[in-house]
């Protein structure tokens, strides 16, 4: 097992063999300073120069292995997956290649110590970090989880700021900006089973409604095959082809492999881990959800940017529909992370059940979203299920200030009839579309209740939100959304 992080008895060794056989040299600089630039492979907590790169301990024993064994790994994807702390056990062919890009090297042990020209430019690079770090402990207070993304301002019409920052995670991979420190990250949710909301009846969550197909209720009446053709205007061909577009750009842009998670049902957190999370204050609770909901999201943002035709979209209505729909997507993913038999979710490296989370003080809440996510797995959804559903969720017509209602209308109609085509490829059972959307519904109970139980924590909590939540969290759920977008004409 990898060695995630180096306690100050373990930095010591490693400083005395600074000269050892990783070519982990360096004469003019401890390790304790080299250590505040963060790991070039997957910006964890660096542990000094390792095979001639500055990497973490885990990245340095992968790295060892990989030149070991001789492996010839295999990417699953297009040979680009990103690699970053949470991601960086997914794809070993991606992961060797960064580190032979950065420039690791087994010759880095055979060639000995740095030039002066490496010293001074490692030296520079210490003094930037230590400069950043600086100026980032003098604007946080103690305990402030650093912020994920910049801070955001609504601007007049409530769009462009947001849009900003959302077109850099567009316009690049998925988010593996700044991170929580790595002594608060192991309380963070890796998929967060995000509370629960809404103003009706909590028990009123747990039936299905009954869906309406009416025109402008968003949803879109079946279409049957005939000869190829679905629609006048839309192919079997295209269809297969927006089906197979949607499920790669799911694939690509999962926190977890389904593999990973099913490797890992076996391992619950401990009475003792259970309770250690149940005496957290109410607040750092709250804040380290609301930090791994914003995490979950960002790799949703990218999952849309990948979709055919969103990019095509206004910048108006992109924002409207991330605004509105990306939670609601992070709780369809979440059943790829949930264990029905046992109730309960992956996060932070194991299983938890709800209590785990009751020092939120949303019990109800976290009851529905856990119902939720146990009802969704009985479904037994194939990632391409998974895929197609959260893309029909995301781009719902019926979303307020829509400015291209139609053209919104036409792209879920497509990924409706994209939906329906694999379910009957794959032979699933009669009635299981209408059950899907039926769960748009209790989707959109569980984000209301979210945001309800949000607006009471603030009131509460004002500046713990202001200060201290992900200014990406506090633009999608915060209570100025509604005032700050343009109203109908």
């Amino acid at each position: 097992m990898e060695v995630e992080r180096v306690g100050a008895s373990v930095a010591a060794v490693i400083k005395k063999r600074a000269a050892g056989r990783d070519g982990s040299s360096v004469s003019l600089m401890s390790v304790s300073q080299i250590e505040i630039i963060p790991c070039k492979i997957c910006g964890d907590k660096s542990s000094g120069i390792h095979y001639g790169v500055i990497t973490c301990e885990g990245c340095k024993g992968f790295f060892r292995r990989s030149q070991q064994s001789n492996a010839a790994y295999s990417c699953p994807r297009q040979k680009n997956c990103l690699i970053d702390r949470t991601s960086r056990n997914r794809c070993q062919h991606c992961r060797l290649q960064k580190c032979l890009a950065v420039g690791m090297s087994r010759d880095a042990v055979k060639f000995g110590r740095m030039s002066k020209k490496q010293r001074d430019s490692l030296y520079a690079e210490v003094q930037k970090h230590r400069l950043q770090q600086q100026q980032r402990d003098h604007q946080q207070q103690p305990g402030e989880a650093e912020p994920l993304t910049p801070s955001y301002g609504l601007s007049a019409n409530g769009l462009t700021e947001l849009h900003d920052d959302l077109s850099g995670y567009m316009d690049g991979h998925t988010p593996d900006g700044s991170k929580p420190d790595s002594a608060v990250s192991s309380f963070y949710l890796d998929i967060q089973p995000s509370p629960d909301q809404s103003g009706l009846d909590i028990n009123g969550i747990k039936p299905e409604p009954i869906c309406d197909f009416a025109p402008g209720s968003g949803f879109f009446p079946y279409c049957s095959f005939t000869n190829g053709e679905t629609s006048p205007t839309v192919s079997m061909a295209e269809l297969e082809h927006l089906a197979q577009n949607i499920s790669k750009s799911h694939m690509e842009t999962c926190q977890y492999l389904r593999e990973e998670l099913q490797q890992m049902t076996w391992q619950a957190f401990l009475q003792e881990e259970v309770e250690s999370y149940q005496s957290k204050p109410r607040e750092v609770m709250w804040q380290l959800c609301a930090i791994k909901i914003t995490e979950a999201i960002q790799y949703v943002v990218e999952f849309a940017k990948r979709i055919d035709g969103f990019m095509e979209l206004c910048q108006n209505d992109q924002i409207v529909l991330l605004k509105a729909g990306s939670l609601e997507v992070v709780f369809v993913r979440m059943c790829r992370a949930f264990d029905s038999q046992n109730n309960t979710v992956y996060f932070d490296g194991k299983y938890a059940g709800p209590d785990v989370f009751k020092s939120l003080g949303c019990d109800d809440l976290i009851s529905s979203v856990f119902e939720f996510g146990k009802n969704l797995c009985s479904m037994h959804l194939s990632e391409d299920e998974i895929a197609l559903f959260s893309a029909f969720v995301l781009m719902s017509a019926d979303r307020s200030w829509l400015q291209e209602k139609v053209k919104v209308e036409k792209l879920q109609q497509k990924i409706q009839l994209a939906l329906q085509h694999v379910l009957q490829k794959n032979h699933r059972e009669d009635g299981i579309l209408t059950k899907l959307i039926c769960k748009v519904s209790t989707l959109r109970a569980l984000c209301s209740r979210h945001t309800e139980k949000l607006t009471a924590f603030k009131a509460i909590y004002p500046d713990i939100v202001r200060a201290h939540f992900p200014p990406l969290y506090k633009e999608l759920f915060g209570s100025d959304f509604e005032q700050s977008m343009p109203v109908d004409g």
